[in-house]
This record gives structure tokens, C-alpha cells and sequence, in this order.
């Protein structure tokens, strides 16, 4: 029995340990990944691999293009929607006691309440300082506590630990929320400067206080941070002729990774494939389609629906390796974005069979947009994904066919009934 592992870039170094789960993009924040060796693909794979559609962001790109100019000043047509606000306005400047008045943060406060009057948890505003500091160059960015984290909700909160990670060892787990670093409330503190007080220098420490659901009180973990290597993805032969592929993220070399593996495991004639998806956050929407595409054929893979109803729509790109092979996809509640594409496309086109828990439910797009006079930026909710039946997954997750659990106890075990059961429905489907 051989096992492989494809890290993206050679031996890489994760350049930043807790990394954003944002659609469409999964990405490091603060820098990319060293090396320049990666797998080569050959024949039939290299097709495979071929960049999905160049369309992918254009849609977002025209949207913005065609937005209106900025203006400093009411439009007419909405002087009438906007005279309470500025008699408002005037009236703090002409009654407030303590003068004078700070417009400049009355006027930020007006955007942040704006953004909040949305109910979407995934736009928001960041003033001028906290965008200042959040494009910083990072400090020891090679270091930190392993975690794929989501920056965009209340507070900060894991996605998934990375295999061997302090955030691992420590026990964090998808879903819970870091109310506290180093003692300090996060409370209305925006994700992106929450995501810099966590990381840091390799063998120091940090004291997260962490809410999770279910627990009665918040608790306190206190990790030593480290340097971590991260595998793209690993693949191996099991017992039965399965052939397995863990995949962690749907980074930018992710698809020549994943070819690569695909290719080699095909070559040793298995009789069915079993694809993990569990505590992948996701990443690039290209590589999500192209890998899903390995398995499909033809049609469509997700739609992109904007809020005027319009839709973009994403087909599988032609020359897969495995449209026929019998499919089990592993998923859970860490499983997030491009891996609830995969998913949701294998389970809408009946191409495969889900095991595990309900994912994580990302299906909104968001896209970060500069404010005139470098006042800083808006976050904002352009576009909602769908599978190829039209299901929204936003925080519902995808439901897998087969629910079942994997708890602490199994983990301490050594057993993983989630891959035993994708193994019992490849031996005998």
C-alpha cells in the first residue's frame, strides 16, 4: 500500500495560519506560498486541468465597472428619502452639548449602521484605521495557530483546525467562536484585525476565549503557536482497491494537484474512488469547478444569482478523468464554499453518495470595494451561489445521504466511522 503527498509549491510554508474563508476565494491573508516546483500533469489530465472559464470574475468585474460614480452630495431623486437623516445631522452639529462635532465619525458611524440595517452578517464596514492596520505587512507571517477561520461573522470563528496544528492539539472546532484574545472583549471587532491578534511569532503563546454552542459557559484554550507545513492534498490505495484523496483547500495549484493524484490512483485500476471533503474551508471558485468536473461530464456545476434575479452560469469543463468511477464524498461541518460546490453538484446529478455530517452553509459572494477619499471600505454581499438543481445552501449546508457522526471519542479511538461507512457503500454499493 502506497501513500502520497502533493504539497502545492514543493515543500511550501503556509505564508499566514489562519486564513479567511471567504467566497469566492479562500485566501491567505497577508501573502501567498513559497516554492516553484509542482506536480506535473500529462495527456488527458492536462485537459482536465485547463482553466475553467476566464468569465469566472467577470461578472463581478462588470458589475463594478457599471456601478454610478461616487457622489458627494444627495442625488435628487432621493433628497426627499434623505431629509431626516440630514436634519438629524443638523441637529447634533446645532443642539449636541459637547462641541464641535466630530463629522468625520458621524460620518462612518452612518455607513457602519447602514451595513448593519442589511441583517447580512458577511457585509460590513471598515473604517480608515482598522483597513490601515489590516493591510499591514504581517510580522512572522510563516507562524500561528493553524486554523481556517471565517473573519466575516460577529466574531471570529473556526472553520477547521489544519492536520497537526496547535488549533488541532488544543481541541478547537468548527463553529466556535473566539470572543476573547489575550483577555481582550472582541466584541464589534472586525475579523480581518481579530485574525492579526492570533497570529505571531513561532513558541509564543495566545489565550483564546472561545463560545461554543452547546457548552454552558465560555472557556479559556491557551495555544503555543508554531510554524506548519500544509499538504495540498493526500491520496493513497486502501484495502478493497479504494482509492482515497484527502483534499484540504481549493487553492490556485489545486487542480494540477488534484489531476496528478487522480491520474496515478487510476492507474492502479481501483473500484471506486472515496474524495474528503471534511474541514476543507474551500477556496478559489475556478478550482472548485474544475475539480467537480473530474467527476462530471457535461452540464451544469453551480449558478452564480445576483440580486436583479440574472444569473452566471458554470459547466463542467470537458475532459474529465473519472466520470464514471463509483464516488463517495466524505464532508462535515468544517466543510465549506468550494467543497459544498463539489458536493452539491455530485448530489443534485445523483453522480455520487455524501457520508457524514451537514456542511458548513457558505453560499453567499462577497466583495471588498475602497471608499472614495481613502475612508476606508465596504464589504458587501454581491451575489448568492446555487446547485444545479437551484438550491441556496446558505446557512443550511448541504445535507449529506448519510448522516453520521464523528465524535471526540472516535477520534481518541482511532476509528472513523465516517470512512468506514464510505468503504462498506464502495465494497458493496
Amino acid at each position: 500500500m502506497s501513500k502520497k503527498i502533493l504539497i502545492i509549491g514543493g515543500a511550501a510554508l503556509i505564508v499566514l495560519l489562519l486564513v479567511v474563508a471567504s467566497f469566492s476565494m479562500g485566501m491567505f491573508v497577508g501573502g501567498g506560498i513559497n516554492g516553484t516546483e509542482t506536480p506535473q500533469t500529462t495527456s488527458a489530465a492536462a485537459a482536465a486541468v485547463s482553466t475553467a472559464s476566464t468569465v469566472l470574475q467577470e461578472s463581478v468585474e462588470d458589475l463594478l465597472k457599471t456601478s454610478p460614480p461616487q457622489s458627494t452630495s444627495t442625488p435628487v431623486e432621493q433628497e426627499d428619502l434623505f431629509a431626516p437623516f440630514w436634519q438629524s445631522w443638523d441637529l447634533v452639529n446645532d443642539l449636541y452639548i459637547d462641541q464641535p462635532i466630530n463629522e468625520e465619525l458621524m460620518m462612518q458611524g452612518a455607513i457602519k449602521g447602514m451595513m448593519e440595517s442589511l441583517g447580512d452578517q458577511h457585509s460590513s464596514y471598515m473604517d480608515p484605521d482598522q483597513y490601515r492596520q489590516a493591510n499591514m505587512p504581517l510580522e512572522g507571517s510563516y507562524e500561528g495557530i493553524g486554523a481556517w477561520v471565517d473573519a466575516t461573522r460577529d466574531y471570529l470563528t473556526i472553520v477547521s483546525p489544519m492536520p497537526g496544528s496547535p488549533a488541532e492539539s488544543a481541541g478547537l472546532l468548527p463553529g466556535d467562536q473566539i470572543i476573547a484574545i489575550d483577555g481582550e472583549d472582541m466584541t464589534g471587532i472586525d475579523g480581518s484585525l481579530a485574525i492579526r491578534k492570533v497570529i505571531g511569532p513561532a513558541r509564543t503563546s495566545v489565550t483564546l476565549t472561545v463560545y461554543r454552542e452547546g457548552e454552558g459557559e465560555p472557556f479559556d484554550v491557551t495555544l503555543e503557536r508554531a510554524k506548519i507545513i500544509l499538504p495540498a492534498l493526500e491520496y493513497e490505495m486502501l484495502d478493497g482497491d479504494i482509492g482515497y484523496i484527502k483534499l484540504y483547500n481549493f487553492s490556485e495549484k489545486a487542480t494540477q494537484d488534484f489531476a496528478a493524484a487522480l491520474e496515478d490512483l487510476l492507474d492502479q485500476e481501483p473500484a471506486g474512488l472515496i474524495l474528503d471533503l471534511r474541514n476543507n474551508p474551500g477556496g478559489e471558485r475556478d478550482s472548485a469547478v474544475e475539480i467537480t468536473s473530474q467527476f462530471i461530464d457535461e452540464g451544469v456545476i453551480m449558478y452564480q444569482e445576483y440580486g436583479d434575479g440574472s444569473r452566471d452560469t458554470f459547466e463542467a469543463v470537458k475532459g474529465g478523468l473519472a466520470p464514471d468511477i463509483p464516488l463517495v464524498l466524505l464532508i462535515n461541518e468544517g466543510s465549506a464554499s468550494g467543497s459544498e460546490i463539489v458536493a452539491g453538484a455530485i448530489q443534485d446529478v445523483e453522480r455520487g453518495i455524501l457520508v457524514g455530517m451537514v456542511s458548513f452553509g457558505k453560499g453567499s459572494v462577497q466583495n471588498w470595494i475602497p471608499l472614495a477619499d481613502e475612508q476606508g471600505m465596504v464589504r458587501v454581499t454581491i451575489a448568492r451561489w446555487l446547485t444545479p438543481n437551484g438550491r441556496t445552501i446558505h446557512e443550511l449546508g448541504v445535507v449529506p445521504d448519510f448522516e453520521i457522526e464523528y465524535t471526540n471519542e472516535d477520534f481518541e479511538n482511532e476509528v472513523d466511522p465516517q470512512l468506514e461507512k464510505a468503504i462498506e457503500l464502495l465494497i458493496n454499493p
